[in-house]
């Protein structure tokens, strides 16, 4: 049993707006990759028919990356959802950047941490930060 609920989540300038089924009950995840680290997101995985697009998606600004790509606002700048693709997670995937959810203060929520920056993705979450460098 999940205690998913419906969350809607917007840039700053709401130019991007979305819809998303999220079980926050999970808590939120921060990844250390060079993006991720670059724009301090705490969010989460979702499968992509859990997220529904309400503005049009054509009008926004895509960074495409090795394992699909992040969707952000071309007029504020900010990193509101990315769609991707890893076997080690799952297969598809969208990731919601859980600091654009209009109804939710990410602070309360428990945090893990993927170490994404040396692609440690079959290591699985955990509760301490991985390093960012290693000697």
């Amino acid at each position: 049993m999940t205690n998913t609920t419906t969350h809607r989540a917007s840039c700053h300038c709401r130019k991007i707006q979305i819809e998303v089924q999220l079980d926050l009950s999970k808590g939120a995840t921060r990844c250390n990759c060079s993006i991720c680290h670059r724009i301090g997101a705490s969010g989460g995985m979702v499968k992509p028919a859990d997220l529904r697009v309400l503005t049009d998606e054509s009008t926004f600004a895509v960074y495409p990356n090795a394992i699909g790509a992040r969707y952000f606002c071309p007029t504020c700048g900010i990193h509101v959802y990315g769609r991707g693709d890893l076997p080690e997670l799952g297969g598809e995937f969208v990731s919601v950047n859980y600091q654009c959810l209009e109804d939710v203060d990410v602070n309360t929520l428990p945090i893990k941490f993927w170490d994404g920056r040396h692609d440690n993705w079959q290591a699985g979450m955990r509760d301490q930060p991985w390093p960012i460098f290693t000697a």
